[in-house]
């Protein structure tokens, strides 16, 4: 039979408590702090404030949850954290002004919008190695996979067009016109529909992937707020797919779209600004970055209420969340 010190029984109690475990991790990159808050999911507490390049914008979680990928716009590069260690393990050769990505469901080759040079960069995520680069219209910002992997969209604001690239080929297969200055491009669930928002528009357009057609726009109204204040710009849906959640920048709003009536269900008041959001794994929570407060609202997803605004950094812009 075996014997296990007392003190082998210690100090292996004081490993483990020194290896803490979080059910959620949130990110947050603030655009004018050149950093990444990390947050307990649960508790709002903040673990750790990882010093990234300038200007950090979009964040993705790889599909295997390793690794952090932040798109640093002012600084032209992707800078790449280990979720384990939350240490900037590698850089990507992103091209200039990269602002928002999109990981195929293999998680083996990201997209890249390329701001500056109307350009979506295609890059081997292990190599980085760049296995294309497709020219696009003006200011490239928002990005979309297909949930087959079959397709990339990506939106140009100037040139208020989504554009689709086939993956096989990487080659531009259609350009759909929506409103003015598209900012993001999501596939529903199933990939039967791609909605995108419109930022100064202040519309949604849906598009039905089998004939790249808008079938359907969704517009906003809240009593009280001007218009030109309503702006839609990230969007995400709930992890049912019935509801889509969108930040809708100055009227300090994030607004819940039904997905089977295409209208809207209710309004939120959040923080100043909301830019980006991104649903807690379990789809109970959604975080909401508020770029004007400097904070993360906190919005519980069944009863659709506020719970919470924490503070994180100067601009907060992106959001990624992990189990």
């Amino acid at each position: 039979m075996h014997r296990i010190s007392l003190a082998a029984i210690f100090a292996a109690a004081l490993v483990f408590c020194a290896t803490p475990s979080f059910a959620t991790t949130v990110f947050v990159s603030n655009e004018k702090d050149n950093t990444i808050t990390v947050l307990n999911g649960d508790t709002l507490e903040v673990i750790k404030t990882i010093k990234v390049a300038r200007r950090p914008r979009g964040i993705v979680v790889s599909p295997d949850g390793k690794e952090l990928f932040v798109a640093a716009g002012d600084g032209d590069i992707m800078d790449v954290i280990d979720t384990k260690t939350l240490e900037v393990s590698r850089q990507l050769e992103s091209g200039p002004d990269p602002e928002l990505m999109a990981i195929d469901p293999k998680g083996d080759v990201i997209y890249i919008a390329n701001e500056d040079d109307s350009l979506v960069t295609i890059m081997d995520i292990k190599s980085g190695d760049i296995l294309a680069e497709v020219p696009v219209g003006v200011e490239p910002e928002g990005m979309g996979v297909s949930p087959d992997g079959k397709f990339t969209v990506a939106t140009s604001e100037s040139t208020s067009m989504a554009h689709v690239i086939d993956n096989a080929s990487n080659k531009l297969i259609a350009n759909v016109l929506v409103d003015s200055r598209p900012r993001e491009a999501k596939f529903n669930k199933d990939g039967t529909e791609l909605w995108v928002s419109s930022e100064v528009g202040g519309t949604i357009s849906v598009i039905d992937p089998k004939t790249w057609k808008v079938t359907k726009k969704i517009t906003f109204e809240v009593p009280g707020v001007r218009p030109e204040q309503l702006q839609p710009v990230g969007m995400d849906f709930t992890n049912d797919g019935k509801l889509v959640f969108v930040a809708l920048g100055p009227s300090n709003r994030v607004a819940v779209i039904d997905t089977a009536t295409k209208e809207v269900k209710d309004y939120i008041l959040v923080g100043q600004r909301p830019w980006h959001g991104e649903m807690s794994p379990d789809g109970k929570k959604y975080f909401v970055a508020n770029g004007l407060t400097n904070d993360l609202t906190v919005i519980d997803v069944s009863s659709l209420k506020a719970e919470k605004s924490v503070p994180v950094g100067r601009l907060p812009w992106g959001v990624a969340v992990m189990p």
